[in-house]
């Protein structure tokens, strides 16, 4: 880190913290050469590399915008796609990886999505998984009624109602 006074390519760190999401780090630093002070951010960069094999920086926002297509005309917010995005960039951080494959942004994409709209989750996943036929959209909604059926068992009548009633919106 090259001071930003005097050019200086040494500095000594005085002082670190936590940023209040825990994703980047403030430095305070001095100048072993003038004895001035700067911070410094440091984060971790996350790369995706897309199927040609480029690879490019993360961003929250195109994972806003591919997933805000999917919610066209559902009751999402603004705020919820932007949970969604966190969350999707938090599973992906924990996995430890510098660079992540396109293919496993979308597999994080789909259960927080599933969990938010299941219509929008359908639409998502048939463009995602590339349906190619009425037999693959039933396939994915039986599946999502056994799990809702499942995840609604020993909850009583009125969670496997609730369900049902989101399964077919």
């Amino acid at each position: 880190m090259y001071c930003p006074f005097c050019r200086n390519p040494d500095s000594r760190v005085v002082d670190s913290r936590l940023s209040d999401d825990g994703s980047s780090i403030r430095r305070r630093r001095q100048c072993t050469e003038c004895g001035r002070r700067f911070s410094t951010m440091e984060t971790a960069s996350l790369s995706v590399t897309k199927r040609s094999g480029v690879a490019e920086p993360f961003s929250r926002s195109k994972i806003i915008s591919g997933v805000r297509k999917a919610c066209q005309g559902r009751p999402v917010t603004d705020d919820d796609l932007a949970k969604l995005a966190q969350e999707v960039e938090e599973s992906i951080r924990a996995s430890g990886a510098a660079e992540i494959d396109a293919n496993d942004v979308g597999l994080a994409i789909l259960a927080p999505l599933q969990r938010l709209d299941l219509v929008a989750y359908l639409r998502f996943a048939s463009v995602y998984q590339a349906f190619e036929s009425l037999e693959d959209f039933e396939s994915a909604i039986a599946t999502l009624r056994c799990e809702s059926k499942a995840g609604a068992q020993g909850s009583g009548p009125l969670a496997q109602t609730s369900s049902t009633t989101t399964l077919n919106n």
